[in-house]
């Protein structure tokens, strides 16, 4: 009965409140993809010209203390070439029921799409969620925290907190916050039930173009008081810090909380809350390829798991295509313009099997960021090249100035192939290490990931344990 009379006031909020031609909360559009395979960019463009929030990183760092041992590991599925997209699985609810979730730090809110009923969801490998009574209200801080950086008119104390996101792709939710129950299991085998806000989203889009993710939602890991990880901190369930480690072969690992980040080895880089507010920037860089600078300076870098390639800046993207096209004059490999996977692939005497064919051509790309004396993040060809099913090699950094990110530069997915990155949101860094993300650090029991040895048994959400360790 509850469960009708939410599907009610959700179908009226959407023809009578929720306008989605009409609301100001609007980020620049992307022009159309200009390939044929997915291609997710899930950066969310708040205001980048003028700012007029304030965001504190004093507001990330409550409770910690009372979880600094614990962490949650999930198993990641996916990869860059041909699917776009990486995913966990996540359960949500009491009895708890499976969903895929694409792992995103580019963005807040975390959404499933949701029966209330549905007006438009899109194919996904479970059934859509149905919510309970658990409405978060339009007072509720979460709700001002979604709707940033606009101010909240709520008439009634008692109002549904309505949400809208659009990213970069053309790809949208709309919906309604709600609350329910996240069982999580920490490393050393016990478990938690915090209760969350995520989005019941009942209106999905995505651009012609392009194929949607066949996940259920987001699991938006950004900066905002509405991500996952911001709540869980609050609720002195995890430290404030998620990594990811992506392996180049496809899967990986996510995880919550402090306990997997190696105590050495590790690139760290503070956190630049003026820069591009609410996003893990970095501050600025320059470009170098094969250790020679392009002349490109002060270029403002933006991690983001939720985009499948990397994107430069128009200047920086001209730049790299040239000194590209400058080292492998003479070294048999052809523009290849019949294949659309990507804006610009080459072609060799004979279909390439694997980058490992054409490594000792292409040079490595780096980011010398300027507030780090030791700040270097190099992109191995692994990096930033994909091999296309046609058996070409094809460029997987893009022009992002063509889909609507001005100035900004999108570091993705394919960028952190084989490589552990952290974001730590109580330091206000970020740091990234050389990693086989196949498998999980081990721990041992002082908790350092470092320690050598057999996988220590714990376990897991997903049974990672069966998934990395030697049974």
């Amino acid at each position: 009965m509850e469960e009708n009379k939410l599907a009610r006031k959700v179908k009226s909020q959407n023809t009578v409140s929720v306008n989605t031609e009409s609301s100001s909360r609007k980020f620049h559009q992307t022009s159309g993809a200009r390939f044929n395979m997915h291609s997710r960019i899930s950066f969310i463009l708040y205001l980048l010209a003028a700012f007029q929030g304030c965001y504190s990183a004093a507001n990330h760092h409550k409770k910690a203390s009372s979880s600094s041992s614990y962490s949650v590991v999930f198993q990641v599925t996916g990869n860059v070439y041909p699917r776009g997209y990486y995913h966990v699985t996540v359960n949500i609810g009491n009895p708890p029921k499976p969903y895929w979730l694409d792992i995103d730090t580019g963005s807040d809110l975390t959404w499933l799409q949701c029966d209330v009923p549905c007006i438009k969801c899109l194919p996904a490998p479970h059934k859509p969620y149905k919510p309970n009574k658990d409405l978060v209200t339009c007072i509720d801080p979460l709700c001002a925290s979604v709707h940033w950086p606009e101010t909240l008119d709520c008439k009634s104390s008692k109002d549904q907190c309505d949400y809208e996101v659009q990213y970069a792709d053309h790809g949208s939710s709309l919906g309604v916050l709600v609350k329910d129950w996240f069982p999580l299991q920490y490393i050393n085998g016990t478990v938690a039930k915090p209760r969350l806000a995520f989005g019941c989203g009942y209106n999905q889009e995505v651009h012609p173009s392009m194929d949607p993710p066949y996940t259920d939602g987001i699991l938006g890991l950004g900066l905002g008081k509405s991500s996952i990880l911001s709540q869980l901190n609050e609720l002195g369930i995890t430290r404030n810090v998620v990594g990811h480690c992506l392996s180049a072969q496809g899967d990986g690992f996510l995880f919550f909380g402090n306990e997997l980040v190696p105590s050495s080895g590790v690139i760290w880089t503070p956190m630049s809350t003026t820069e591009i507010e609410k996003h893990y920037s970095l501050g600025t860089a320059e470009l170098y390829v094969g250790g020679k600078t392009s002349g490109v300076k002060g270029l403002s870098i933006v991690f983001d798991s939720g985009s499948t390639y990397t994107y430069f800046s128009a200047e920086a993207y001209k730049a790299l295509v040239s000194m590209l096209m400058n080292g492998i004059k003479g070294k048999q490999i052809y523009n290849a313009n019949d294949d659309k996977s990507l804006p610009l692939c080459w072609k060799g005497s004979k279909p390439f099997k694997s980058i490992q064919d054409v490594k000792n051509v292409f040079k490595p790309i780096t980011l010398s960021f300027a507030k780090s004396k030791y700040g270097r993040f190099q992109m191995d060809p692994e990096a930033y090249l994909i091999i296309s099913e046609h058996g070409n090699v094809c460029l997987g950094i893009l022009n992002g100035s063509e889909v609507g990110l001005e100035n900004i530069n999108l570091i993705g997915d394919i960028s952190f192939h084989d490589k552990i990155i952290i974001y730590d949101n109580e330091k206000q860094q970020i740091g990234w290490a050389p990693a086989n993300c196949k498998k999980l650090p081990n721990i041992n029991d002082d908790g350092d990931p470092d320690h050598g040895g057999l996988c220590k048994p714990y376990g897991s959400n997903l049974d990672i344990l069966q998934a990395y360790c030697a049974a």
